[in-house]
């Protein structure tokens, strides 16, 4: 080789050398760098965790400061809290989850005093065989054993029940035992000794005042008859008095004692009534009943009192809903009677509705049943509504002081109903009337109900004449619904503008404002429509009967009309308008001329009550007997064949129940059936139940009045037999 290369070799090798050099002082520059870096961040990090440090080291200071607080408070709240538990008079002590006694407080130990034993430590069954056998409790007729395991079951439970037990000195305490979570029990031991007294002496309170309560109901009760027999006397003779020839001063004096008797008599029901109903003596007798029936009944009871007001009493039961159910007719007779009677009292012109609807449950089995009883009287102000239902509550006003009342017949009234399980509501506006309704769900009876018949084009067109517009609107309701045209007028000179020979039968109220039905009959008779059959709709119609123009119409429906009356007038009249054969006279126009009286029979032990129902008939052209008890009447009922028996209850040797129900029986085998009607000097709510269910058919209660006691005979007069009154057709 020669030496310049060598030369540069060794020059090369320098410069790689020098190169190598260079690039390791690089790396050490930049690991100088780094390293001077991390160094700074390690001092920054070291002084972070230093001010961490002391941060912590001063919290643990202050948590100890506020753990040496709090550990103070507690302390202070412990003492306060012992010392509140050691100043109540009740007992109150802690046990652990071995049922052994922690703390107690000194209520709680007294009760072992002069124990040393009973300390925290021992155990709750150690506590209760103390108890036996130092003779701290007194158990009664159960023995130590037996008391101790009992009351150690009842510890050993969950959430233990409270137990009261007596102490040797006649104290009451009454155990509260709460387990905790851990096991751990807080027992509390109150001392009600006092409570146990009041109580006891309010249970012998009460026990004096429902005894005297029932005292008071069972006297109430043997009182009724005893206090409206004489009334009746009272009543009666006044009523018989009131017909005799006396000056304005006398008649004056008399209608005074009658109409204070009256009123008294009203009175007298309510609160018997309501006594009765106070002492839980009311009991509900269901048993199978026509609603409709009911209905018209209290109605029959009313019309006198809606006649002599002016009123007119009507009723719209709906034709599609049954009659027959299963309740306490008795009940519900007396709800309409206080509700309708209400309704009547209070309203001075105008009309009373009973409108009756209802919906059959889907079983068909029950059907709920609204009754609503519209008037047109004085009405309620709104801020009163709420009170009326109350006992002894009247709306006091100036316009209403001239009805009296005791206040006792809508809380009655509501009483029976909720009983019923029903409810009872009323809407009223003042001077615009009220209407008092109910609701009550009843089972229907088992067997066919009465059902709307189907005119079929027997009657294609009725016309109705009537003033009042809710009675034309119930009319053209039921006529529609059985398949008729209806024709609807307000008078009498309306319906002969009307009147062409479409028209199949008239149905006419007889008191129309220009002219009434009679008269009516009598145009359209001068007009050659004598052969248009005409049926008068009255609220009275002895008027109709005793009236000679009688003969050209071709009957009376009573109002309120019943649905069976008005089912069979219009299905004989539709039946005859298809005949070509000339139909037979109605039935009152078949009566024998001059026949045999009719007979009546009065089964009354009572001489003075004889002498009054005498007088009160004395003017009617039948044939009366008296039976002086119901042996007599049974004996009478054979020997006197009578057409009515007016049978009085409270008899002696045999009652009026007793005897009707021997009558019955005899009729079984005849096949005769003679209308009774019950007089009875009873009031108390739920009387009339056994009376009717003993077979009577009617029901009136004393005193006797005398239009009650004739519109009786007339509506039950058998055909064949003379006229009632010298007036009478």
């Amino acid at each position: 080789m020669s030496l310049a290369q060598k030369l540069a070799q060794e020059r090369r090798a320098r410069l790689a050398a020098e190169r190598m050099l260079e690039l390791k002082q690089a790396e050490l520059s930049s690991a100088n760098r780094k390293l001077g870096r991390h160094a700074m961040a390690l001092t920054k990090r070291i002084g972070e965790t230093q001010a961490e440090v002391e941060t912590v080291r001063g919290e643990n200071e202050k948590v100890k400061s506020d753990l040496t607080v709090a550990n103070a408070k507690i302390e202070v709240a412990e003492r306060r809290l012992w010392h509140s538990i050691q100043t109540i008079q009740d007992g109150f002590a802690f046990f652990d989850g071995d049922s052994r006694l922690i703390s107690a407080n000194t209520a709680y130990l007294s009760v072992f005093e002069g124990l040393d034993e009973v300390a925290p430590g021992i155990s709750y069954s150690r506590i209760l065989e103390l108890l036996t056998s130092e003779g701290i409790v007194d158990l009664g007729a159960e023995n130590a054993s037996e008391w101790c395991c009992r009351m150690q079951r009842r510890w050993s439970r969950a959430n233990p029940p409270p137990e009261v037990i007596q102490l040797w000195n006649g104290q009451y305490i009454r155990l509260i035992d709460q387990r905790g979570s851990g096991g751990d029990v807080v027992s509390l031991a109150l001392n009600i000794t006092a409570s146990v007294r009041h109580e006891a002496e309010l249970q012998a309170a009460r026990d004096r005042a429902e005894a005297a309560n029932r005292a008071k109901s069972a006297f109430l009760a043997n009182m009724s008859h005893e206090i409206r027999t004489p009334m009746n006397g009272i009543v009666g003779m006044t009523e018989l008095l009131s017909e005799t020839p006396m000056d304005e001063e006398q008649r004056l004096y008399v209608n005074t004692i009658r109409n204070s008797g009256e009123a008294l008599l009203v009175i007298i029901n309510d609160v018997l009534d309501y006594s009765k109903i106070e002492a839980d003596k009311l009991i509900l007798h269901p048993e199978q009943f026509d609603l409709e029936r009911c209905i018209l009944e209290v109605a029959m009871l009313l019309q006198p009192s809606v006649r002599d007001k002016g009123l007119t009493l009507l009723m719209d039961y709906d034709l599609f809903l049954p009659t027959l159910f299963v309740g306490d007719p008795g009940r519900v007779r007396q709800v309409l009677t206080n509700l309708v009677g209400n309704a009547v009292k209070f309203t001075t012109e105008g009309h009373v509705l009973i409108r009756v609807t209802g919906v059959p449950h889907p079983d068909q089995q029950h059907c709920d049943i609204h009754i609503a009883i519209e008037d047109t009287g004085i009405g309620i102000e709104a801020d009163k509504i709420g009170h009326i239902f109350g006992e002894f509550n009247q709306v006091e006003d100036e316009r209403n002081r001239q009805f009296e009342g005791t206040g006792l017949g809508l809380a009655i009234t509501k009483r029976l109903i909720t009983m019923m399980g029903g409810t009872v509501w009323v809407e009223s506006e003042l001077g615009q009337g009220s209407c008092f309704g109910f609701r009550i769900s009843l089972p229907t009876a088992e067997g066919p109900q009465p059902v709307p018949p189907d005119l079929d084009g027997r009657l294609k067109n009725v016309m109705v004449v009537e003033d009042l517009a809710v009675n034309r609107a119930i009319l053209e309701k039921q006529l529609s619904r059985m398949g008729a045209e209806v024709t609807v007028c307000a008078s009498g000179s309306e319906a002969l503008s009307k009147l062409d020979a479409s028209i199949d039968l008239i149905l006419c109220d007889h008191d129309l404002p220009d002219m009434d039905g009679l008269e009516l009959a009598t145009t359209l008779k001068d007009r050659g429509w004598a052969d248009l059959p005409l049926v008068i709709m009255s609220a009275n119609p002895g008027v109709i009967h005793a009236n000679a123009a009688r003969q050209l119409i071709d009957g009376v429906l009573q109002k309120p009309i019943p649905r069976a009356e008005l089912y069979s007038r219009l299905i004989a009249l539709g039946s005859a308008a298809l005949s070509p054969e000339p139909t037979a006279e109605p039935e009152h126009e078949a009566l024998v001329e001059g026949g045999r009286l009719m007979r009546v029979l009065a089964a009354e032990d009572n001489r003075t009550n004889q002498l009054i129902l005498r007088k009160m008939v004395k003017d009617l052209n039948i044939e009366l007997r008296f039976a002086g008890n119901g042996i007599e009447a049974v004996e009478a009922y054979h020997d006197f064949a009578p057409d009515l028996i007016f049978m009085d209850i409270s008899m002696p040797k045999m009652d009026g129940k007793q005897a009707t129900a021997e009558i019955r029986r005899q009729e079984v085998e005849t096949g005769h059936h003679v209308p009774i009607v019950a007089l009875t000097a009873h009031a108390m709510a739920g009387d009339d139940q056994g009376i009717l269910s003993a077979g009577l058919d009617h029901y009136l209660t004393k005193p006797l009045h005398k239009k009650l006691i004739h519109q009786m005979i007339l509506d039950h007069r058998p055909d064949g037999t003379a006229p009632i009154t010298p007036e009478t057709d």
